[in-house]
This record gives structure tokens, sequence and C-alpha cells, in this order.
């Protein structure tokens, strides 16, 4: 679903090796790619992309029943559950994953910045569920250092 959103995931390896060097200067790509599969194969994360997925979807295909699909496609910043179902995957992986996750939600580097933008695309769900990935990842690589 995430290759299907346009979502590289081999990006999201480069923006966790990006994030992580400073603190792992040993830390190469295909350690950061091993990590991010890791997370990705967990049930709850998978759970969580599915559904943020399947909504943006729906708004972009105007199904969802309005006010709701509205506030989606306008990714409205008092809305907030894009945030909290991205929650739900950071909190897998402590503090570490939250304080990254904060940062990465506000500054949208690397593959991130290309994510939000797109005419004629729905990615309120898409770019928090990335943020939330890239996070966890940094935190499963620092706990594991």
């Amino acid at each position: 679903m995430l290759q299907e959103r346009g979502v590289d995931v081999g990006s999201m390896a480069e923006l966790v090796l990006d994030l992580q060097r400073p603190y792992n200067p040993s830390l190469d790509l295909p350690a950061c790619e091993k990590a991010l599969t890791s997370v990705l194969a967990k049930r709850e994360v998978q759970y969580a992309v599915i559904t943020g997925i399947t909504i943006d979807r729906m708004a972009e295909a105007e199904s969802l029943e309005e006010p709701l699909g509205s506030i989606v496609r306008e990714n409205n910043r008092l809305f907030a559950i894009d945030e909290v179902l991205a929650l739900a995957i950071v909190n897998i992986y402590g503090t570490i994953g939250l304080s990254n996750y904060g940062y990465l939600g506000e500054v949208k580097p690397g593959c991130l910045a290309r994510i939000g933008d797109r005419p004629g695309r729905v990615d309120t769900f898409l770019d928090d569920l990335i943020a939330a990935i890239v996070a966890a990842t940094c935190a499963k690589i620092a706990h594991n250092a």
C-alpha cells in the first residue's frame, strides 16, 4: 500500500540513516533497511497503515460522508486524528520515537517533503504514517545501539 501511494521504502531508510548517523557513525543503509523492515512487519504498524491509507483513498474518491470527507481532504490542523493514528506506531518504541516523530512532523525532511502537496492526492494520513514509521525505526536502532 505504501508503494502504491508513491512511498519509496528505500527513501525512508535513507532518512533513518541521515537521522541516526550522528549518534551511530558506523550505521549503514542495509542496517537501516533491516530495522525499517522489522518495524513494517509489526501487525500494529500494518493496521495503522491500512487504516490511514484507506481513509486517504476514500477522501480522495469522495466516498467518505460529509463533513468527514472535507475535513480529511483539507487536512484540517484541528482534526489531528491522523497524528493520533501515527502515534500508535511511535508508541511501540517509546519516547525516543516520540521526539523523532515531533521533529519529522515539523521539519519534514527527505522523502516527507514530497508527500502532502501532490495535486489531486489526499495524503492526510500518509505523511504522518511515514513520519511515524521513520521515527519508530530510529528509536529501534537507538534502543539496539
